[in-house]
């Protein structure tokens, strides 16, 4: 990759002013955010947006799962500070056109960021709507070139001892890994996110960009990427290889195939209460209508 020099224009002076501000909000933290303006914080709302009523930014960010931090849903809430995501960059890198790490500045260039307003449900049977702010996966994929034998898309979480308590337990292979199969990841509906709510991505939530997958259970969208490789063969993932008869390589939210250890037919929406209502579960999260087409042909109880 090429080095800029001190002569090279700035995004300031070849972006409009809000976006740039916006781009660099998302970078360098809330206070940027704050600083650039309610005009410039705004963002255009996803075409694929549910009309439900998101959580509350406490819910969102006090009730996670990141084990890297903790296995406690709040522990990555308290433990996850200590994160360092600034430099932060990316390999990407197997059967594309133009493999190289590149700077987050570097993956944001010329994507169009939006907040989209999905639904997020995770295999615990908890759901949450999500306001994400991000753009589109296969927005990148294009840019780094996709050659003719890739069929998969295998992502990589940051492993970082010093800052992650949480992986002094051996839950899983660490680093974090997941995959897509390229048509998966090249659907519209795929994001990479880099906030919430229009602010930064909190580090508890998978700063400074995660993905979000939201057909699928919350596991498969991969927090705080470092690496992503495209591969002709299915990549490993982590709970497919820790568990598989519980975790599939699919994981497509499907109320008719139970985890082993509960039902997935129904759902508690966090922030109803203890005992609020629970909620039959969608198939598909409720994108069937996007996204069936994918699996014509196959039998989703043995692809779960």
């Amino acid at each position: 990759m090429r080095h800029p020099r001190k002569t090279d224009p700035t995004w300031a002076d070849v972006t409009p002013k809000p976006l740039w501000l916006n781009r660099r909000a998302l970078i360098a933290g809330a206070a940027a955010l704050a600083a650039a303006g309610p005009a410039a914080a705004r963002l255009p709302k996803g075409r694929f947006s549910t009309d439900e009523a998101p959580n509350s930014w406490d819910d969102i960010t006090s009730y996670n799962n990141f084990y890297e931090f903790g296995l406690d849903k709040g522990d990555p809430k308290r433990n996850a500070q200590r994160l360092t995501t600034d430099p932060w960059s990316i390999v990407i890198d197997g059967l594309v056109d133009r493999p190289g790490t590149y700077d987050l500045a570097d993956v944001l260039k010329d994507q169009p960021l939006e907040e989209r307003i999905y639904r997020f449900r995770c295999v615990e049977a908890w759901s949450m709507v999500i306001p994400w702010v991000g753009f589109e996966l296969q927005g990148l994929l294009n840019r780094v070139g996709v050659q003719p034998g890739a069929k998969y898309v295998a992502f990589e979480t940051l492993l970082r001892p010093d800052e992650m308590p949480g992986v002094a337990r051996r839950v899983l292979d660490w680093p974090y890994r997941e995959g897509l199969r390229l048509d998966e990841a090249m659907h519209p509906l795929t994001i990479l996110a880099t906030g919430l709510y229009s602010e930064p991505m909190p580090k508890q939530n998978g700063a400074p960009i995660r993905l979000v997958v939201p057909w699928k259970y919350g596991f498969k969208s991969i927090k705080s990427i470092i690496r992503i490789t495209l591969t002709e063969t299915q990549p490993f993932t982590s709970w497919n290889d820790a568990a598989p008869r519980e975790y599939g390589f699919y994981s497509n939210v499907n109320p008719e195939v139970s985890h082993p250890r509960w039902s997935q037919a129904s759902e508690r929406r966090i922030g109803d209460g203890l005992f609020g209502r629970r909620r039959d579960t969608l198939m598909f999260n409720g994108y069937g209508d996007e996204v069936a087409g994918l699996y014509a042909g196959m039998d989703l109880r043995a692809n779960y």
